[in-house]
């Protein structure tokens, strides 16, 4: 009987160690389990930027209510009261800021569609040109290379802003290498037809021109395929964008009638001017980018293997079809990725035209967010701005990179 009070205690102590040896096993075995510690650093990171969020947003409004500075976007429908030097649709100083918004908006995506089509075109032609055997072709396009991608664009764009008002005539001096076409210190001025109806019906006869044109390509490559006999499809698209619009325009009438600009007082009137702000845009951006496009043109060539260009040689194509239907094809997927980052590069940089003078999103923008205090909120659409133009970018070229992939089988 003596025994059984100390049989007790030692039957209780050992249950206790084996209870807390299982929960230390159980928790060693949880933070050596990489699935449930990564679960762990998920939550606790979720939860410190859900506090650091928590901090700015309330320490934000706190200090606007301090100031008595209001927050939202009622602001975007009261007038404006500031002209826009640029627009391509009707605006006036009595238009909402919405509206103004708007008109930066299209001068931003005009600016940034353009530079990149150019862009493309000539970064093609001078990598290939990169490549060429001929001495001076070659180092032409290494110079170029070397020189436009080693000055800051910002500088580049000063030097163009700086050539067209300093270097340029004034409106009464004005280069005119034919009539209708004026070069001065106000810019591009070329004339353009007078408006008329038929002018419409050619336009709709060139997008039915370009979907013939896309189910012909289509055709085409799937009667290749199965007889082996090529289409002369270049040929036959240029005279389907001739021909419709050419038809039209006789049944519209023939219009002659042109818009030509003439010099009135201390400028021109009359015609389309393409001002000093934008054309300085635009080269210094393009110029810059396709120095970079150039030299990714060149790496998808040279990733093509000699032996595809040596076999095409010898079934005897000639040097053009080897390079559109060999070289270019297979140098599209090593091209197409960086190629989406140069264009992205692009649409960014054109936020830099504040520094100009051009009146694109940025610069609308800052005017509104001056006038009106709103700064959170206009930052807050530059930022939605720019990152619907870069998805929508990035979107594109990722179909079209898949597109363009080689399918196994």
């Amino acid at each position: 009987m003596q025994i059984a009070p100390y049989y007790f205690l030692r039957v209780f102590i050992i249950t206790m160690n084996n209870v807390t040896n299982n929960n230390t096993s159980e928790k060693i075995s949880f933070w050596y389990d990489p699935d449930k510690r990564s679960i762990a650093y998920q939550i606790g990171a979720a939860l410190l930027f859900a506090f650091v969020a928590w901090y700015l947003v309330s320490n934000t409004m706190r200090n606007l209510e301090t100031q008595s500075i209001a927050t939202g976007f009622g602001f975007l429908n009261n007038e404006a009261a500031f002209e826009i030097g640029e627009s391509l649709i009707s605006y006036s100083a009595a238009d909402r800021y919405m509206k103004a918004l708007v008109v930066g908006f299209l001068n931003t995506l005009l600016v940034s569609f353009i530079g990149v089509v150019l862009t493309v075109i000539l970064g093609t032609f001078i990598g290939i040109a990169r490549l060429s055997k001929n001495w001076l072709v070659n180092k032409c396009a290494s110079f170029y290379i070397e020189l436009f991608q080693d000055i800051p664009v910002l500088l580049q764009l000063f030097f163009w802003y700086a050539f067209f008002y300093e270097m340029l005539p004034s409106p009464k001096q004005a280069l005119s290498p034919f009539n209708g076409l004026f070069l001065c210190n106000r810019g591009l001025i070329f004339g353009i037809p007078e408006s008329h109806p038929a002018y419409k019906y050619m336009a709709i006869a060139v997008i039915i021109a370009v979907v013939l044109i896309v189910f012909l390509q289509k055709w085409a490559k799937k009667r290749q395929n199965l007889t082996g006999k090529a289409f002369p499809v270049l040929p036959v698209s240029i005279a389907l964008l001739l021909a419709f619009p050419l038809f039209c325009w006789l049944i519209g009438g023939a219009p002659t009638g042109m818009n030509i600009p003439e010099l009135k007082g201390f400028n021109f009137k009359g015609g389309i001017t393409i001002s000093p702000e934008f054309a300085a845009l635009l080269l210094g951006l393009v110029l810059y980018t396709a120095a970079f496009v150039a030299e990714v043109v060149r790496a998808g060539i040279q990733a093509v293997s000699k032996g595809q260009t040596e076999a095409a040689m010898a079934i005897g194509l000639k040097p053009g079809q080897v390079l559109n239907l060999i070289i270019l094809p297979q140098a599209l997927r090593v091209i197409i990725p960086p190629l989406t980052s140069q264009m992205l590069n692009l649409t960014k940089n054109s936020s830099l035209a504040v520094a100009i003078g051009y009146p694109d999103f940025v610069s609308v923008a800052g005017t509104a967010i001056n006038q009106t205090g709103q700064a959170i909120e206009g930052v807050m659409l530059i930022m939605i701005v720019y990152l619907i133009f870069s998805l929508s970018t990035s979107a594109f070229m990722n179909w079209y990179n898949k597109k363009m992939a080689l399918v196994e089988r």
